[in-house]
C-alpha cells in the first residue's frame, strides 16, 4: 500500500499541474473559436438582412426597421442592433444598444471586442448602400460575450477533473496489474505485446486468461493496418488533385481501366465531309469523363462513330480530350449482329425495362443473350490486354457488362474491380423474370465493390442474391461471399464535376437569356422552362407535356407568356418502343401547340436532336425552371447540372420527380409525382411565381450539396473503399502464411 501511494500521489500531482498549465491555452483557443462563431453568425445575419434593411433605411421606414430589430435580438447572444449614418450618428437602435459605445467603434469595419460597464461586447458592422450605390451608413450588431467566460470557467473545471480522474484510473490500473503479476500476467503480456502469438490461432496461446485479450488485440491490429493510410473522406477537399493523390498514395499509383458501352468522344463525318468530335448526351459520360481526366488511364468502349476507325492508331487507341489529351480510348469494334443482339436486344429490350419498371414489357431472346455473352467476353479480353500489372483498378460501368467482372476475375484474380450499376435494381420478384438471372448475379459478384445510387437498390440486389444463389450474405456490412470471393455492395450517389467546365467559358446568365430567346424567335420577357434528356420512355416526357397543357388550362394567363423547351436526343431508334415514343411525343407537342399556340407563340418547343454540353448549359442558364419528370431513374444528373449552371445567379426552380435518386438529395426542389398531372401543373405555376429570395435560398442549399458531394468524391470514395479492401486482403494473406 505504501508503494502504491508513492506512485499514485506524484502522478496525480503531475497531471494536476499539466491541467493547470493547459488552462491559459484553453482560454486562448476558446476566445478564437467563439470569435469565429460570432463572425459567422454576424455574416449570416448581414447576408440575410442587408438588402432589406438598406431599402428600409433609404425609405426611412422606422417602424419596420424596429420590428426587424426586435426579432433579431430575440437571440440570447445578440445583445443589440442599430444603424448609424456615415458620420457615426445612430439613426435606429434597439433599447439595449449601449449608449457609451464610441463613434469610432460604430464606424470600424473590423469586428472587435470592447469592454463597457455592461460587460464584454463584440461589435461588427456592414456598410449599407442605396439603389444608386450611395452610402447610407452601417448596420451594427452587438453580441454579448459574457457567455464565453462562463463556458471557459466550466471548461477549466472539466479539464482539471478529467486529469485528476485519469490519474486515479491509471494509478489504480497499474496497481492492479502489479498485484496480478504473481500469476504470470506480466510475462504473458510482455510476450503478447512483442507480437508473439498474434498471427497464430488464439487457441495456441499458452495462458488461457490472455486469449480474450489476444483476440481483441488481433482485431485492433487489423483495423489499424487497414486504416493507417486510409483517410477520412469527409476531411478531403474533393478535386481532380485529390483523386490523383488517392490513386498514388492509397493504391500505389495503379492504372485505371474504365469499361463502358458508350465512349466519351465520338468521331463522326460532318455534312461537309470533315471529321467532327461529338460528346454524347449521357449521364455516365458526364460523371466519368472528369474522373478520367483526373486519373488518366484507358477507357475501353464501343467505337460507334462512323469516323472512329479513321482516328485511332494501329492498336485502336486515340488520345482524348482532343484539345488537351489526358487519357486514351481503346475502341472495340462490334458487328451489326453483335450490336443488335447485345446492345439493342438483351441490354435495352431486356435489362433496361426490367430494371426501370416503366410499364414496358421486357423481351428476352436466347440469340440476344448469346451475343451479350460474346461481347462481354470480347471486352474482358480487351481489359486483360490493356492491363500492365496483375492488380489494376478496373471501373466497370452499367448494365451492359453484368458478366464482365467474373470473366476478368478468372484471369486477373488480384485485380480490384469496381462495378457501378447506373440504373435502378428491381425487387427480387421482378428480377426473377430474367431467364439468366443466376448468371447475371454471379457475373456481378466477381466485383470487389458493386455500387448503386441508393441503399434501396443495394437492398434489392442483396434480396435477389439471397433468393436465387447459395452464398453468404452479411447484411450488417453489406457484403456477399460467393465461392470464396468477397463483394462489397455499397451506396455511392453519383454526381457531377464542380465547378462545371462551362461556367468560366460560357456566356453570362443575362447573355444566355437573350441568346436562347433570340435563337427561338421569342421576345425577351417570355418565361422559359427546360427539359433535357434522351428520348426514352422512362423520362416521363409525355407526362411533362400534359402538365404544361394542364397549366395553361387552369392558369390561362400564362398563354403567350410561358414556353417549355424540350431537348430530346434521339436514342435507340431501331427499337420499336422508341420509334413509337418518338411519334407519340411529336404528336402530343403538335396537339398542345395547335390548341394553345398562335402566330409567334408555341407553348412547347420540341427539339429532337443532339445538343452538346455547352448548348445545354446555356439553356439551363436561360430558363426560369427545369422539369425532371422521370418515371423511374437511378439518379438523374440533369437535376444536378441545372443547379450547377445557376451557381452564379442562384435563380431558377428545379421541379423533380420523386422517382429519381436525386430527389433523395435535392430536397429543396419541388418534388412531384409525375403521374399526378394536376400536381405537376401546380408545381409549374408555383415555380413561375416563386419570389427571387426563395429561389436563392433553395438554390444555395442545393448548390452546397452538389459542390460538396461532387463526382470526385463519388469516385474517390470507391477508390478509398477499394484501398481498404486491398489492405484487408494483404492482412488475411499474411495471417494465413504465418499460421501455415
Amino acid at each position: 500500500m505504501r508503494l502504491s501511494l508513492r506512485f499514485i500521489l506524484p502522478l496525480i500531482l503531475v497531471l494536476a499541474a499539466i491541467a493547470y498549465a493547459l488552462i491559459p491555452v484553453v482560454d486562448h483557443f476558446s476566445a478564437k473559436w467563439f470569435g469565429r462563431d460570432l463572425n459567422a453568425r454576424s455574416e449570416l445575419i448581414f447576408n440575410s438582412l442587408e438588402d432589406t434593411i438598406s431599402s428600409l433605411v433609404e425609405t426611412k421606414d422606422a417602424a419596420r426597421i424596429q420590428m426587424l430589430f426586435s426579432r433579431m435580438v430575440r437571440d440570447e447572444r445578440l445583445y443589440a442592433a442599430g444603424v448609424c449614418d456615415p458620420a457615426g450618428r445612430l439613426l435606429y437602435k434597439t433599447e439595449s444598444f449601449p449608449r457609451d459605445l464610441p463613434p469610432a467603434d460604430l464606424l470600424s469595419p473590423v469586428p472587435h471586442r470592447v469592454v463597457l460597464t455592461s460587460g464584454p461586447l463584440y461589435v461588427s458592422s456592414r456598410a449599407l448602400q442605396g439603389n444608386e450605390g450611395q452610402a447610407l451608413g452601417r448596420l451594427l450588431l452587438v453580441h454579448d460575450m459574457s457567455f464565453i467566460q462562463h463556458r471557459s470557467d466550466d471548461t477549466k473545471k472539466g479539464i482539471f477533473y478529467l486529469f485528476v480522474g485519469i490519474g486515479l484510473i491509471v494509478s489504480l490500473t497499474t496497481v492492479l496489474v502489479a498485484q496480478l503479476s504473481w500469476k504470470g500476467w506480466i510475462s504473458g503480456m510482455q510476450a503478447l505485446m512483442r507480437g508473439e502469438g498474434l498471427l497464430r490461432p488464439v487457441s495456441q496461446i499458452r495462458s488461457p486468461e490472455l486469449q480474450p485479450i489476444a483476440k481483441e488485440l488481433r482485431a485492433l491490429v487489423k483495423e489499424l493496418e487497414v486504416s493507417r493510410h486510409v483517410r477520412d473522406e469527409n476531411q478531403i477537399n474533393w478535386s481532380p488533385l485529390a483523386l490523383k493523390e488517392i490513386l498514388h498514395k492509397e493504391l500505389a499509383g495503379e492504372e485505371i481501366l474504365t469499361v463502358s458501352n458508350r465512349e466519351p468522344y465520338i468521331h463522326r463525318h460532318g455534312k461537309d465531309g470533315q471529321i467532327i468530335v461529338q460528346v454524347p448526351a449521357s449521364g455516365l459520360v458526364t460523371a466519368l469523363e472528369p474522373v478520367m481526366r483526373a486519373c488518366s488511364g484507358t477507357w475501353i468502349a464501343h467505337g460507334s462513330g462512323d469516323a472512329d476507325r479513321e482516328t485511332v492508331d494501329a492498336r485502336d487507341h486515340v488520345r482524348v480530350p482532343p484539345e488537351d489529351p489526358f487519357y486514351s480510348i481503346r475502341r472495340i469494334w462490334l458487328s451489326k449482329e453483335e450490336e443488335q443482339g447485345y446492345y439493342y436486344g438483351f441490354a435495352n429490350e431486356g435489362l433496361w425495362p426490367l430494371c426501370h419498371i416503366a410499364h414496358t414489357r421486357p423481351i428476352f431472346r436466347s440469340s440476344d443473350w448469346q451475343q451479350y455473352v460474346r461481347v462481354n467476353e470480347r471486352f474482358a479480353d480487351a481489359v486483360v490486354e490493356e492491363a500492365r500489372t496483375e492488380n489494376p483498378v478496373i471501373l466497370v460501368q452499367d448494365y451492359h457488362f453484368a458478366l464482365l467482372p467474373e470473366m476478368v476475375r478468372r484471369r486477373l484474380p488480384r485485380a480490384t474491380i469496381i462495378t457501378f450499376w447506373h440504373i435502378p435494381w428491381p425487387n427480387a420478384e421482378s428480377f426473377g423474370i430474367c431467364p439468366w438471372r443466376e448468371e447475371i448475379l454471379r457475373g456481378l459478384l466477381g466485383s470487389s465493390i458493386l455500387g448503386f445510387h441508393t441503399r434501396y437498390h443495394c437492398n434489392n440486389f442483396l434480396d435477389s442474391v439471397d433468393r436465387l444463389l447459395e452464398s453468404r450474405i452479411d447484411r450488417e456490412h453489406s457484403t456477399v461471399t460467393l465461392g470464396g470471393q468477397l463483394c462489397a455492395v455499397n451506396r455511392y450517389p453519383i454526381s457531377i464535376e464542380w465547378p462545371p467546365r462551362w461556367e468560366t467559358a460560357g456566356r453570362s446568365v443575362r447573355e444566355c437569356r437573350r441568346h436562347i430567346r433570340k435563337m427561338n424567335g421569342m421576345e425577351e420577357e417570355r418565361l422559359l422552362g427546360i427539359g433535357v434528356e434522351r428520348l426514352d420512355y422512362t423520362k416521363g416526357i409525355q407526362e411533362r407535356f400534359l402538365a404544361v397543357e394542364r397549366l395553361l388550362e387552369l392558369q390561362p394567363e400564362w398563354i403567350g407568356r410561358f414556353s417549355f423547351i424540350q431537348i430530346a436526343a434521339p436514342s435507340r431508334t431501331t427499337i420499336g418502343q422508341y420509334q413509337a415514343l418518338d411519334q407519340e411525343v411529336r404528336q402530343l407537342a403538335e396537339r398542345i401547340n395547335a390548341r394553345f399556340g398562335r402566330p409567334g407563340y408555341d407553348p412547347i418547343v420540341l427539339k429532337v436532336e443532339h445538343h452538346d454540353a455547352h448548348s445545354v448549359f446555356e439553356h439551363f442558364r436561360a430558363a426560369e425552371l427545369c422539369f425532371v419528370s422521370s418515371l423511374h431513374d437511378g439518379m438523374n444528373l440533369v437535376a444536378k447540372e441545372f443547379v450547377a449552371a445557376r451557381n452564379d445567379d442562384e435563380q431558377g426552380v428545379l421541379i423533380l420527380s420523386q422517382f429519381t435518386g436525386a430527389a433523395r438529395e435535392l430536397s429543396e426542389a419541388l418534388i412531384v409525382n409525375p403521374y399526378d398531372i394536376d400536381q405537376c401543373a401546380a408545381a409549374l405555376h408555383l415555380a413561375l411565381t416563386m419570389p427571387p429570395l426563395e429561389q436563392r435560398d433553395r438554390m444555395q442549399n442545393m448548390a452546397a450539396l452538389v459542390k460538396e458531394f461532387n463526382v470526385y468524391r463519388w469516385a474517390g470514395k470507391m477508390l478509398i473503399d477499394a484501398a481498404r479492401m486491398r489492405q484487408r486482403g494483404k492482412i488475411r494473406t499474411a495471417g494465413g502464411e504465418a499460421a501455415a
